[in-house]
C-alpha cells in the first residue's frame, strides 16, 4: 500500500530548494521536514536531495519522483476543490445569453426557477440572435442552436430541435401538397432570415433556394402567416409543435427532414467550473432532458 509519509514535505523542499522555507510553507518545524525526508529516502532506498550548508538541490532520481508526486498532489487538490464546491451554494453574478425565441419560451422560465432556488445569485440574461464572444464580453454561458463552429469553448448538448416544413390545411387544399423538393418551385414559401431552406437528400445536406411573397425575420410572424394560409413555412418545433398537434398545420416533405439539431450550452474552457456555472449546467441538463 502506498505511504504518503514525506511526500508533501519532499515536494515543498523541491519547489523551495530549502528545508527552512518548506517548513514555513507547511507550518511545521525544519526538524520535522528533515525527519520526513530522511524517512522517505530510506523507504525509497535512494537519495532525493544534495545538501550543502548553502544550497539544497534535487537529484536526478528526485526530479523523476517530483514530477510524478506533483501530478498526484495536483489531482488531490482538484478533488478537494470539486468536493468543496459541491457544498457551496451558487452566488454572485451570472451572465447568460440565448436566442430570442427559444430563450423567451424555454430558457427564461428555467432561469427564473434557478433564481428562486438560489436567491443569492444576480442573473443577467441577454436574449439575442447574435453570436457573442463569451470571453471578450464576459459571459459565463451561452445557449446555442444547430452545428457549432470550431472554437476553444466547451459544449454540452442540452436538447435537440426538429425543423418542420408545414402549411395549413386550407393552403394545401387550394395549392396542393408538395411531395418532392422540386414541387416547392410552384409554392409560396415564406422566407425568414435566409433565402433557402435546409433538407436532407441522399444522406447529404441540401440548401434549397425558395421564393414567396413574404419575408420576415420573426418566426412568430411567419407562423401566423402559415396558420392564415398565406404559404408554406420552415420553422423549428418550438414554434409549430402545438399547431401540428392540433391539426392547424400539416407537416410536408418529411422524407427530406434533416436529423434533429443540437441545442447546446457553451462556456469558456475552465479547468474548475465555478459552482454557479456547474449548478446552472446541471439544472438546464436535467430540465431539458
Amino acid at each position: 500500500m502506498f505511504a504518503w509519509v514525506g511526500v508533501t514535505e519532499f515536494v515543498a523542499v523541491a519547489e523551495t530548494e530549502s528545508f527552512t522555507q518548506a517548513a514555513k510553507r507547511l507550518g511545521v518545524s525544519t526538524a520535522q521536514v528533515s525527519r520526513q525526508i530522511s524517512a522517505l529516502e530510506a523507504r525509497l532506498a535512494t537519495k532525493l536531495f544534495y545538501r550543502t550548508t548553502r544550497k539544497v538541490s534535487v537529484t536526478e532520481s528526485g526530479q523523476i519522483y517530483f514530477q510524478h508526486c506533483r501530478q498526484v498532489l495536483d489531482g488531490l487538490e482538484e478533488a478537494e476543490r470539486i468536493v468543496t464546491n459541491l457544498q457551496m451554494a451558487p452566488r454572485g453574478k451570472l451572465r447568460i445569453t440565448a436566442p430570442v425565441t427559444y430563450g423567451e419560451k424555454t430558457i427564461a422560465p428555467l432561469i427564473n426557477d434557478f433564481v428562486l432556488r438560489y436567491p443569492e445569485l444576480q442573473v443577467e440574461l441577454n436574449l439575442t440572435n447574435l453570436t457573442l464572444d463569451l470571453v471578450e464580453q464576459g459571459y459565463d454561458m451561452a445557449v446555442r442552436m444547430g452545428t457549432l463552429e470550431s472554437s476553444s469553448l466547451m459544449a454540452k448538448r442540452l436538447a435537440s430541435r426538429t425543423q418542420y416544413v408545414c402549411a395549413s390545411p386550407q393552403y394545401l387544399a387550394t395549392r396542393g401538397t408538395p411531395h418532392a423538393l422540386p414541387d416547392l418551385e410552384s409554392h409560396n414559401c415564406l422566407q425568414g432570415n435566409h433565402d433557402y431552406w435546409r433538407f436532407q437528400e441522399n444522406n447529404k445536406t441540401r440548401n434549397l433556394r425558395i421564393k414567396g411573397n413574404l419575408v420576415c425575420g420573426s418566426g412568430w410572424a411567419l407562423l401566423d402567416a402559415a396558420l392564415k394560409g398565406v404559404g408554406i413555412v420552415q420553422l423549428p418545433d418550438y414554434y409549430v409543435q402545438s399547431s401540428l398537434d392540433s391539426g392547424q398545420l400539416i407537416a410536408v416533405l418529411t422524407q427530406y427532414q434533416q436529423p434533429d439539431e443540437g441545442i447546446w450550452a457553451v462556456y469558456p474552457h475552465n479547468r474548475h467550473l465555478s459552482p454557479k456555472v456547474r449548478f446552472l449546467l446541471d439544472h438546464l441538463t436535467q430540465s431539458l432532458a
